[in-house]
């Protein structure tokens, strides 16, 4: 019985190595998602002369993947709350509408934003009404957090009328521990409320001592530069941007985070900007600090990882700022990259080349569509690959339109090239499933994808090249292992693959695989091989008789068959039919192969096919 289910098996493994057509595009996104502004910005906000990036479709990558490994750092936006009011530009939206702080936060945290630091004028005011907003915004979003920074602006437009400068702070600061202290969402460290301030110091003289005596509940106060890890009462401090250094403020804060490093019972509050522009505001004096196209944005996270680590964290980290439009600096509309790219088809790859620089974008995601409009996505490739193998997907020949997106990194603009028409033709598609959209199959059947990034790949006699195979369910879950496997490989390669099975779950997984070229004599399809391996088929033979003679001949035959069959699945290409082309050691000509990868659980065979060239 073992060896007629021995027979069986093999038999069965031979015949799902035939590729079957796979399904149709299921599409679970629109060019118009990819498109259209998906941030709190008012869709009718447009790009301005200062640099402000009109609203658009921008990465919403988490802010903390720019950090450096393992960092448990806090990342706040700075946040104004002054517009809707005449005395400051219109940016299309009122702060003291409550939809648009909903916008607002669920924006942030949707970039992976922890909480906000709010530039506050003082009580009974439009911007004391908008803190109250947020408030009570952060109160549904547990995690999110928010403080209070008190500009000098609060002291000199105080309502406390013939109060003297520290007065009015005492009054002011009475009012947040009585309004602001009490909010479960409001920012606490060592379980004391977090305060900051902003140009107090630089037009008043305050006793900083005597404020806080005045208060029932001891906050942490955080001041303004290296300064600040020593004023009175400090409790750490804050860097900020400043737009009239000359290297982007670069040397600024290498000095400021060395200032702060070896002072480890004190909080060090790191700033990550864009860029700085006011000639748009009414205040300004001209003072610029240009984008860089995104480097200035990327630069002072860069700077930030040089000197902290997993074991040395940054306190936190303030983004300057959310939404200072008139000063140039806001990020809330996402930030430009002057980046653009260009997608064709060539053959069954979807290819891109990008004009711009690609240190800007995150990854890349191909989209394959019927009609244009709703889209697939056909998973995440990493910069510096530019192209897709289309028939390592489950889609039938047809007519197809592609689009890809360059993701930016977190807060920078998305892009998106235009629409690619191709004719799909391909000879060994796949997956065989248990189910898929349009023949659902059992309940929770899975649709899953197998496919290879890049398509091909180049090596030098003796090399090795990596590629990346990624298992999808592109609908239900397959909470199996897949295995992975090589077949059609020349004599001259060899292949291995990091993990060797995948379970793809809900989602996606990767395995690399590696091909290396190795010495070769000749090829499994030349003559001395298949004399090598009838001598094999022959041994087996004699040996198999003289052990298990005693075997009834129709058990034998089975077995002898099976190798047969083996031997024949060796000597081709698994889906495609094609047996692998010859070898020449001794030739210094470029040859090609294509190499079949499969994946296989129960019930279900995938397989793709890659193109190795070997130099």
């Amino acid at each position: 019985m073992r060896l007629k289910n021995l027979c069986a098996a093999v038999l069965l493994s031979f015949a799902s190595s035939v590729c079957v057509a796979g399904d149709t595009v299921v599409p679970t996104t629109t060019l118009a998602t990819l498109t259209t502004n998906n941030t709190s910005a008012a869709n009718s906000f447009s790009a301005q002369g200062n640099g402000n990036a009109g609203a658009g479709n921008i990465s919403k990558v988490n802010v903390h993947s720019l950090l450096y490994t393992g960092a448990n750092t806090k990342v706040y936006a700075h946040l104004m709350l002054w517009f809707g009011g005449s005395n400051h530009m219109n940016v299309g939206y009122s702060s003291t509408d409550p939809a648009q702080i909903h916008n607002q936060v669920t924006d942030m945290i949707s970039r992976g934003i922890d909480g906000v630091i709010i530039d506050w004028y003082g009580p009974n005011n439009s911007i004391d009404q908008a803190t109250q907003l947020v408030m009570a915004e952060a109160e549904t979003h547990p995690g999110f957090t928010f403080a209070i920074m008190v500009d000098q602006g609060a002291i000199q437009w105080d309502s406390c009328s013939g109060c003297a400068p520290q007065q009015a702070l005492i009054s002011q600061l009475q009012y947040v521990e009585q309004t602001y202290f009490p909010s479960p969402a409001y920012m606490t460290s060592q379980g004391r409320p977090v305060i900051s301030s902003f140009g107090i110091d630089d037009s008043y003289t305050i006793d900083w001592n005597a404020v806080n005596a005045a208060l029932s509940t001891q906050p942490i106060y955080l001041f303004q530069n290296n300064g600040g890890f020593t004023h009175v009462m400090s409790g750490g401090a804050f860097s900020w941007v400043m737009p009239t250094t000359s290297d982007y403020g670069m040397s600024y804060l290498t000095s400021f985070y060395d200032t702060g490093i070896p002072l480890t019972t004190q909080q060090t509050v790191g700033a990550s900007y864009k860029g700085f522009n006011d000639t748009l505001a009414s205040w300004g004096s001209n003072r610029i600090m240009g984008q860089q196209c995104g480097q200035t944005w990327l630069q002072t996270f860069s700077e930030i990882n040089g000197l902290y680590n997993s074991g040395q964290q940054l306190s936190s980290l303030q983004l300057v700022t959310w939404n200072d439009y008139e000063e140039g600096s806001e990020i809330e509309s996402g930030i430009g990259n002057c980046l653009s790219l260009t997608a064709s088809v060539s053959g069954n790859s979807l290819q891109w080349v990008v004009n711009g620089d690609e240190s800007t974008v995150d990854h890349y995601v191909a989209y394959i569509s019927l009609d244009g409009q709703n889209l697939m996505p056909l998973g995440d490739v990493n910069p510096g690959t530019g192209s897709v193998n289309l028939c390592g997907y489950s889609f039938p020949n047809g007519t197809y339109i592609s689009y890809v997106q360059a993701v930016g990194k977190p807060s920078i603009a998305n892009q998106i090239s235009g629409a690619v028409q191709f004719a799909l033709s391909c000879t060994a598609t796949s997956p065989t499933n248990p189910g898929s959209p349009s023949n659902p199959g059992s309940p929770g059947s899975p649709n899953l994808s197998l496919g290879t990034n890049p398509s091909s790949v180049t090596m030098s006699s003796g090399g090795s090249g990596n590629l990346n195979v990624t298992v999808a369910a592109l609908s239900g879950s397959f909470n199996s292992p897949i295995s992975l496997a090589c077949s059609g490989l020349p004599a001259n390669l060899s292949c291995s693959f990091a993990p060797v099975a995948v379970t793809p779950g809900a989602g996606s997984t990767t395995s690399v695989l590696t091909i290396a070229s190795v010495p070769a004599v000749a090829s499994y399809g030349s003559k001395e091989s298949r004399g090598f391996l009838a001598s094999c088929l022959l041994s087996f033979g004699l040996l198999g008789i003289a052990v298990i003679g005693k075997i009834e001949r129709r058990r034998l035959l089975c077995i002898i068959g099976t190798c047969v069959v083996a031997a024949m699945v060796m000597s081709t290409v698994a889906c495609g039919g094609n047996a692998a082309s010859p070898v020449n050691a001794s030739s210094s000509t470029p040859k090609s192969y294509v190499v079949t990868v499969s994946g296989s659980a129960t019930s279900v065979q995938l397989s793709t096919t890659v193109t190795v060239t070997v130099n």
